[in-house]
Protein backbone atom coordinates (compact mmCIF):
# COMPACT_ATOMS: atom_id res chain seq x y z
CA UNK A 1 0.00 0.00 0.00
CA UNK A 2 1.28 3.48 -0.86
CA UNK A 3 2.20 5.67 2.07
CA UNK A 4 0.01 8.57 3.16
CA UNK A 5 2.15 11.27 1.53
CA UNK A 6 2.05 9.57 -1.87
CA UNK A 7 -1.73 9.20 -1.66
CA UNK A 8 -2.18 12.88 -0.81
CA UNK A 9 0.06 13.88 -3.72
CA UNK A 10 -1.99 11.74 -6.09
CA UNK A 11 -5.26 13.23 -4.81
CA UNK A 12 -3.87 16.73 -5.34
CA UNK A 13 -2.72 15.84 -8.86
CA UNK A 14 -6.07 14.30 -9.83
CA UNK A 15 -7.96 17.32 -8.49
CA UNK A 16 -5.78 19.61 -10.60
CA UNK A 17 -6.52 17.53 -13.69
CA UNK A 18 -10.20 17.54 -12.82
CA UNK A 19 -10.25 21.36 -12.83
CA UNK A 20 -8.77 21.35 -16.34
CA UNK A 21 -11.22 18.80 -17.74
CA UNK A 22 -14.17 20.60 -16.14
CA UNK A 23 -13.09 23.90 -17.70
CA UNK A 24 -12.71 22.22 -21.11
CA UNK A 25 -16.17 20.68 -20.72
CA UNK A 26 -17.76 24.08 -20.03
CA UNK A 27 -15.93 25.71 -22.97
CA UNK A 28 -17.00 22.92 -25.35
CA UNK A 29 -20.61 23.22 -24.17
CA UNK A 30 -20.70 26.93 -24.99
CA UNK A 31 -19.15 26.30 -28.41
CA UNK A 32 -21.72 23.64 -29.27
CA UNK A 33 -24.50 26.20 -28.93
CA UNK A 34 -22.64 28.65 -31.15
CA UNK A 35 -21.89 26.00 -33.78
CA UNK A 36 -25.50 24.79 -33.86
CA UNK A 37 -26.69 28.38 -34.28
CA UNK A 38 -24.34 28.88 -37.25
CA UNK A 39 -25.64 25.70 -38.89
CA UNK A 40 -29.24 26.83 -38.35
CA UNK A 41 -28.53 30.34 -39.67
CA UNK A 42 -27.04 28.95 -42.90
CA UNK A 43 -29.95 26.59 -43.55
CA UNK A 44 -32.41 29.07 -45.17
CA UNK A 45 -29.84 29.99 -47.83
CA UNK A 46 -29.07 26.31 -48.41
CA UNK A 47 -32.75 25.46 -48.82
CA UNK A 48 -33.33 28.34 -51.22
CA UNK A 49 -30.35 27.68 -53.48
CA UNK A 50 -31.25 23.99 -53.60
CA UNK A 51 -34.79 24.90 -54.64
CA UNK A 52 -33.47 27.19 -57.37
CA UNK A 53 -31.03 24.53 -58.61
CA UNK A 54 -33.86 22.01 -58.92
CA UNK A 55 -36.01 24.46 -60.90
CA UNK A 56 -33.09 25.30 -63.17
CA UNK A 57 -32.21 21.65 -63.69
CA UNK A 58 -35.79 20.85 -64.74
CA UNK A 59 -35.81 23.75 -67.22
CA UNK A 60 -32.27 23.31 -68.53
CA UNK A 61 -30.82 21.05 -71.18
CA UNK A 62 -27.25 21.73 -70.02
CA UNK A 63 -25.04 18.66 -69.77
CA UNK A 64 -22.92 19.96 -66.88
CA UNK A 65 -20.01 17.75 -65.68
CA UNK A 66 -21.04 18.27 -62.05
CA UNK A 67 -24.29 16.42 -62.70
CA UNK A 68 -23.03 13.28 -64.46
CA UNK A 69 -20.44 10.57 -63.95
CA UNK A 70 -17.54 10.90 -66.40
CA UNK A 71 -16.76 8.09 -68.76
CA UNK A 72 -13.41 6.54 -67.98
CA UNK A 73 -13.19 8.23 -64.56
CA UNK A 74 -9.97 7.14 -62.89
CA UNK A 75 -9.03 9.59 -60.12
CA UNK A 76 -10.91 10.47 -56.92
CA UNK A 77 -10.17 13.15 -54.33
CA UNK A 78 -10.90 12.55 -50.64
CA UNK A 79 -11.22 15.47 -48.21
CA UNK A 80 -10.75 14.33 -44.60
CA UNK A 81 -12.11 16.79 -42.02
CA UNK A 82 -10.38 16.43 -38.62
CA UNK A 83 -9.76 18.71 -35.63
CA UNK A 84 -6.90 21.05 -34.81
CA UNK A 85 -6.87 20.07 -31.13
CA UNK A 86 -7.13 16.84 -29.20
CA UNK A 87 -9.05 15.90 -26.05
CA UNK A 88 -12.14 14.95 -28.05
CA UNK A 89 -12.27 11.20 -27.52
CA UNK A 90 -12.45 9.04 -30.63
CA UNK A 91 -13.54 11.90 -32.91
CA UNK A 92 -10.42 11.94 -35.11
CA UNK A 93 -9.81 8.19 -34.93
CA UNK A 94 -13.30 7.43 -36.25
CA UNK A 95 -12.96 9.90 -39.14
CA UNK A 96 -9.54 8.58 -40.15
CA UNK A 97 -10.82 5.00 -39.97
CA UNK A 98 -13.76 5.92 -42.21
CA UNK A 99 -11.38 7.60 -44.66
CA UNK A 100 -9.23 4.45 -44.81
CA UNK A 101 -12.32 2.34 -45.56
CA UNK A 102 -13.39 4.73 -48.33
CA UNK A 103 -9.90 4.74 -49.84
CA UNK A 104 -9.83 0.94 -49.91
CA UNK A 105 -13.29 0.82 -51.50
CA UNK A 106 -12.33 3.30 -54.24
CA UNK A 107 -9.14 1.38 -55.01
CA UNK A 108 -11.16 -1.80 -55.40
CA UNK A 109 -13.25 0.06 -57.99
CA UNK A 110 -10.09 0.96 -59.88
CA UNK A 111 -9.73 4.60 -58.78
CA UNK A 112 -6.48 6.31 -57.97
CA UNK A 113 -7.05 8.30 -54.77
CA UNK A 114 -5.59 11.65 -53.71
CA UNK A 115 -6.02 12.86 -50.13
CA UNK A 116 -6.65 16.37 -48.80
CA UNK A 117 -6.80 17.05 -45.06
CA UNK A 118 -8.12 19.83 -42.84
CA UNK A 119 -7.16 19.91 -39.14
CA UNK A 120 -3.79 19.57 -37.41
CA UNK A 121 -4.56 16.13 -35.97
CA UNK A 122 -5.24 14.60 -39.37
CA UNK A 123 -2.17 16.27 -40.89
CA UNK A 124 0.05 14.90 -38.10
CA UNK A 125 -1.49 11.44 -38.52
CA UNK A 126 -0.66 11.18 -42.22
CA UNK A 127 2.74 12.89 -41.95
CA UNK A 128 3.86 10.61 -39.10
CA UNK A 129 3.01 7.54 -41.18
CA UNK A 130 4.58 9.12 -44.28
CA UNK A 131 1.31 8.80 -46.19
CA UNK A 132 1.07 11.24 -49.12
CA UNK A 133 -1.16 14.32 -48.79
CA UNK A 134 -1.88 16.54 -51.79
CA UNK A 135 -3.02 19.50 -49.67
CA UNK A 136 -3.50 20.45 -46.03
CA UNK A 137 -5.21 23.30 -44.20
CA UNK A 138 -5.54 24.05 -40.48
CA UNK A 139 -6.60 26.70 -37.99
CA UNK A 140 -10.38 26.75 -38.47
CA UNK A 141 -11.73 23.37 -37.33
CA UNK A 142 -13.63 24.74 -34.31
CA UNK A 143 -14.79 27.97 -35.92
CA UNK A 144 -14.89 27.64 -39.74
CA UNK A 145 -14.60 30.93 -41.57
CA UNK A 146 -15.81 31.36 -45.15
CA UNK A 147 -12.66 33.23 -46.19
CA UNK A 148 -10.23 30.85 -44.44
CA UNK A 149 -11.85 27.82 -46.09
CA UNK A 150 -11.96 29.44 -49.54
CA UNK A 151 -8.80 27.77 -50.89
CA UNK A 152 -9.81 24.21 -49.99
CA UNK A 153 -13.35 24.65 -51.35
CA UNK A 154 -12.27 26.30 -54.60
CA UNK A 155 -9.49 23.78 -55.24
CA UNK A 156 -11.86 20.82 -54.95
CA UNK A 157 -14.25 22.48 -57.41
CA UNK A 158 -11.48 23.58 -59.82
CA UNK A 159 -9.83 20.16 -59.67
CA UNK A 160 -13.08 18.40 -60.52
CA UNK A 161 -13.86 20.77 -63.41
CA UNK A 162 -10.32 20.21 -64.77
CA UNK A 163 -10.81 16.40 -64.59
CA UNK A 164 -7.99 13.87 -64.34
CA UNK A 165 -6.82 14.87 -67.82
CA UNK A 166 -6.32 18.53 -66.90
CA UNK A 167 -4.71 20.68 -64.23
CA UNK A 168 -6.07 23.05 -61.59
CA UNK A 169 -4.21 26.22 -60.68
CA UNK A 170 -2.09 26.50 -57.55
CA UNK A 171 -3.75 27.55 -54.30
CA UNK A 172 -2.33 28.06 -50.84
CA UNK A 173 -2.21 24.82 -48.85
CA UNK A 174 -1.37 22.54 -51.78
CA UNK A 175 1.85 20.58 -51.34
CA UNK A 176 3.46 21.56 -54.61
CA UNK A 177 5.80 24.35 -55.61
CA UNK A 178 4.09 27.74 -55.70
CA UNK A 179 2.64 28.45 -59.11
CA UNK A 180 2.76 24.82 -60.22
CA UNK A 181 -0.40 23.25 -61.61
CA UNK A 182 -2.07 20.30 -59.88
CA UNK A 183 -3.62 17.31 -61.65
CA UNK A 184 -7.41 17.26 -61.44
CA UNK A 185 -9.76 14.42 -60.52
CA UNK A 186 -13.10 12.91 -61.53
CA UNK A 187 -14.80 12.50 -58.16
CA UNK A 188 -14.82 14.38 -54.85
CA UNK A 189 -15.61 12.62 -51.57
CA UNK A 190 -15.78 14.20 -48.12
CA UNK A 191 -15.25 12.30 -44.87
CA UNK A 192 -16.50 14.18 -41.82
CA UNK A 193 -18.44 13.69 -38.58
CA UNK A 194 -22.18 14.17 -38.77
CA UNK A 195 -23.82 15.82 -35.75
CA UNK A 196 -26.70 13.59 -34.68
CA UNK A 197 -27.19 14.79 -31.11
CA UNK A 198 -25.22 16.03 -28.11
CA UNK A 199 -24.40 12.41 -27.26
CA UNK A 200 -24.03 10.94 -30.75
CA UNK A 201 -21.75 11.94 -33.63
CA UNK A 202 -21.34 9.63 -36.62
CA UNK A 203 -18.46 9.54 -39.13
CA UNK A 204 -19.80 9.78 -42.67
CA UNK A 205 -18.37 9.49 -46.18
CA UNK A 206 -20.29 11.56 -48.73
CA UNK A 207 -19.81 11.91 -52.48
CA UNK A 208 -19.85 15.63 -53.17
CA UNK A 209 -19.06 15.56 -56.91
CA UNK A 210 -20.53 14.63 -59.26
CA UNK A 211 -23.77 15.52 -57.49
CA UNK A 212 -25.74 12.37 -56.86
CA UNK A 213 -29.26 12.73 -58.30
CA UNK A 214 -32.21 12.62 -55.92
CA UNK A 215 -35.32 11.14 -57.48
CA UNK A 216 -38.56 12.36 -55.96
CA UNK A 217 -42.04 11.16 -56.80
CA UNK A 218 -45.01 13.48 -56.62
CA UNK A 219 -48.62 12.37 -56.68
CA UNK A 220 -50.95 14.53 -58.78
CA UNK A 221 -54.49 14.70 -57.53
CA UNK A 222 -57.02 14.81 -60.37
CA UNK A 223 -60.50 16.25 -60.29
CA UNK A 224 -63.70 14.29 -60.38
CA UNK A 225 -63.76 14.25 -64.19
CA UNK A 226 -60.15 12.87 -64.25
CA UNK A 227 -59.12 15.78 -66.47
CA UNK A 228 -59.16 18.90 -64.33
CA UNK A 229 -56.67 19.49 -61.54
CA UNK A 230 -57.56 18.54 -58.03
CA UNK A 231 -57.30 20.62 -54.88
CA UNK A 232 -53.54 20.09 -54.54
CA UNK A 233 -51.00 22.91 -54.54
CA UNK A 234 -50.09 24.27 -57.96
CA UNK A 235 -46.47 25.16 -58.72
CA UNK A 236 -46.02 28.18 -60.98
CA UNK A 237 -43.80 28.15 -64.03
CA UNK A 238 -40.67 30.31 -63.98
CA UNK A 239 -39.04 32.47 -66.60
CA UNK A 240 -35.27 32.78 -66.15
CA UNK A 241 -33.14 35.75 -67.12
CA UNK A 242 -30.55 35.02 -68.38
CA UNK A 243 -31.47 31.57 -69.66
CA UNK A 244 -31.61 28.50 -67.42
CA UNK A 245 -28.42 26.97 -68.86
CA UNK A 246 -26.34 30.05 -68.03
CA UNK A 247 -27.78 30.35 -64.52
CA UNK A 248 -27.25 26.66 -63.78
CA UNK A 249 -23.61 26.79 -64.92
CA UNK A 250 -23.01 29.77 -62.60
CA UNK A 251 -24.92 28.51 -59.56
CA UNK A 252 -23.70 24.90 -59.45
CA UNK A 253 -20.16 25.80 -58.24
CA UNK A 254 -21.68 28.09 -55.60
CA UNK A 255 -24.01 25.32 -54.51
CA UNK A 256 -21.12 22.86 -54.12
CA UNK A 257 -18.98 25.46 -52.34
CA UNK A 258 -21.78 26.15 -49.88
CA UNK A 259 -22.27 22.40 -49.32
CA UNK A 260 -18.58 21.99 -48.48
CA UNK A 261 -18.78 24.87 -46.00
CA UNK A 262 -21.90 23.32 -44.42
CA UNK A 263 -19.93 20.09 -43.91
CA UNK A 264 -17.23 22.03 -42.03
CA UNK A 265 -19.83 23.78 -39.88
CA UNK A 266 -21.40 20.46 -38.94
CA UNK A 267 -17.98 18.93 -38.24
CA UNK A 268 -17.23 21.86 -35.90
CA UNK A 269 -20.42 21.17 -33.93
CA UNK A 270 -19.53 17.47 -33.79
CA UNK A 271 -16.01 18.25 -32.58
CA UNK A 272 -17.28 20.40 -29.72
CA UNK A 273 -19.87 17.78 -28.76
CA UNK A 274 -17.24 15.01 -28.81
CA UNK A 275 -14.88 17.13 -26.70
CA UNK A 276 -17.64 17.89 -24.20
CA UNK A 277 -18.49 14.19 -23.85
CA UNK A 278 -14.83 13.22 -23.48
CA UNK A 279 -14.15 15.91 -20.89
CA UNK A 280 -17.31 15.08 -18.94
CA UNK A 281 -16.27 11.43 -18.85
CA UNK A 282 -12.76 12.44 -17.72
CA UNK A 283 -14.21 14.69 -14.99
CA UNK A 284 -16.50 11.92 -13.74
CA UNK A 285 -13.60 9.44 -13.71
CA UNK A 286 -11.44 11.91 -11.80
CA UNK A 287 -14.19 12.37 -9.22
CA UNK A 288 -14.45 8.60 -8.70
CA UNK A 289 -10.68 8.26 -8.53
CA UNK A 290 -10.46 10.97 -5.84
CA UNK A 291 -13.13 9.15 -3.82
CA UNK A 292 -11.21 5.87 -4.05
CA UNK A 293 -7.88 7.49 -3.19
CA UNK A 294 -9.45 9.39 -0.28
CA UNK A 295 -10.87 6.15 1.10
CA UNK A 296 -7.49 4.44 0.83
CA UNK A 297 -5.81 7.49 2.42
CA UNK A 298 -8.28 7.42 5.33
CA UNK A 299 -7.61 3.71 5.84
CA UNK A 300 -3.87 4.36 5.79
CA UNK A 301 -4.29 7.23 8.26
CA UNK A 302 -6.41 5.06 10.58
CA UNK A 303 -3.83 2.29 10.40
CA UNK A 304 -1.09 4.79 11.23
CA UNK A 305 -3.04 6.13 14.21
CA UNK A 306 -3.79 2.61 15.45
CA UNK A 307 -0.11 1.72 15.18
CA UNK A 308 0.88 4.88 17.10
CA UNK A 309 -1.66 4.13 19.86
CA UNK A 310 -0.42 0.55 20.06
CA UNK A 311 3.15 1.75 20.37
CA UNK A 312 2.22 4.25 23.09
CA UNK A 313 0.25 1.65 25.05
CA UNK A 314 3.05 -0.87 24.64
CA UNK A 315 5.63 1.68 25.80
CA UNK A 316 3.54 2.62 28.84
CA UNK A 317 3.11 -1.03 29.74
CA UNK A 318 6.83 -1.59 29.46
CA UNK A 319 7.50 1.35 31.80
CA UNK A 320 5.00 0.01 34.34
CA UNK A 321 6.61 -3.41 34.23
CA UNK A 322 10.09 -1.93 34.72
CA UNK A 323 8.83 0.16 37.70
CA UNK A 324 7.32 -2.87 39.42
CA UNK A 325 10.51 -4.87 38.95
CA UNK A 326 12.50 -2.11 40.66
Amino acid sequence: MANLRELRDRIKSVNSTKKITKAQELIATSRITKAQRRVADSQPYADEIERVIRRLASASSLDHPMLHEREGASRAAILVVTSDRGMCGGYNHNVLKKAAELRASLKEQGYETVTYVTGRKGIDYYDFREMPIAGSWEGFSQDPDYDLTHDVRRHLIDGFVASSDGEAKYREGLRVAEGQGVQGFDQVHVVYTEFVSMLSQTPRAHQMLPIEPVIETEEIELGEDMLSDGAGELHPDYEFEPDADTLLAELLPQYVSRSLFAVMLEAAASESAARRNAMKSATDNATELVKDLSRVANQARQAQITQEITEIVGGAGALDDSGESD
